[in-house]
């Protein structure tokens, strides 16, 4: 296997962004595909505005923003991906969309590439079975916002070689991350320790333990948490957290992965989280 050289990233959105910014500041030659323009410019956009606000705060240099800008190149179709040695998958999590995506980007790619996806919950094991290369194939598991969050999840499917694992942690750790090695369990180490203590606050909620604002406070006070789980579930989604407690409860069959009726409602709701100005808490008017 090559070297990586060049990075590709399917995805442009929250995570394909921050996963495509780290890599370009790190000197990857870097490839983001997304499935239209405006959601691609979308994504370009939010690398710029992330990287200019980096320059006001005398975080980032003028020169470091260009030259981050100068390694990314945005597309729309995969045949741009052929001269990528690693693609990872940042798309929406849903197992049919993400098979399909690996059928296109295998038909372009070099048969020595290496595929990972940035899923928080699907099964690697199944995602590497779908591909023609499931020795190549591992999950990639960033955290959000990707160019703060120092932490990576590299997972080996029953399948991912010993090589490619290698070259995976070296890559994780040429990004400035530190990476730890999770297992191909539904929310691998992260999501299986945090997601129950976001569910049991909902409950605690529901059952008339505090506000949230005091709960909040209660755990970033009391605990040393950087923000209390209210917040927390409004910054991940309440979505994406009642997603991944589904498939866990699917997995272990426990009450504790169980998600609370009040997140489906709200899901029903459109009260989601700041991505949609309203969560547990209102951000209407609220940037960033």
């Amino acid at each position: 296997m090559h070297e990586v050289k060049t990075l590709g990233v399917l995805g442009c959105g929250l995570m394909g962004s921050g996963i495509a910014q780290v890599a370009a500041q790190a000197g990857y030659r870097t490839i983001v595909l997304e499935v239209d323009q405006a959601l691609l410019d979308d994504g370009l956009g939010r690398i710029e505005q992330f990287l200019s606000k980096g320059v006001a705060r005398g975080k980032v240099t003028e020169d470091a923003k260009a030259a981050t800008i100068a390694n990314i190149t945005g597309t729309t179709r995969y045949e741009d991906l052929k001269a990528c040695d690693l693609v990872v998958e940042a798309i929406v999590e849903n197992l049919d969309a993400k098979k399909d995506a690996y059928r296109h980007v295998e038909a372009v790619v070099r048969a020595d590439a290496i595929l990972a996806s940035n899923t928080s919950s699907l099964c690697i094991t199944e995602l590497a079975a779908s591909t023609t290369r499931p020795d190549r194939f591992a999950g990639l598991h960033f955290f959000n916002p990707v160019p703060l969050m120092k932490l990576v999840e590299v997972i080996r499917a029953l399948t991912t070689s010993d090589e490619t694992h290698r070259r995976l942690m070296a890559f994780a750790q040429a990004l400035g991350k530190d990476p730890i090695v999770a297992p191909d369990r539904p929310g691998f180490i992260v999501n299986r320790l945090l997601v129950p203590y976001l569910l049991d606050a909902v409950r605690a909620y529901e059952h008339g333990l505090g506000s949230l604002e005091d709960i909040d406070k209660g755990m970033k006070l009391g605990c040393g948490h950087p923000m209390g789980p209210f917040t927390l579930l409004d910054f991940v989604g309440i979505d994406t957290t009642y997603y991944i407690a589904n498939i866990m409860h699917d997995e272990f069959r426990e009450p504790a992965y169980a998600p609370p009726p009040l997140l489906k409602r709200m899901l029903l709701a459109g009260r989601v989280g700041r991505k949609k100005g309203r969560g547990f808490y209102d951000y209407e008017g609220v940037k960033g």
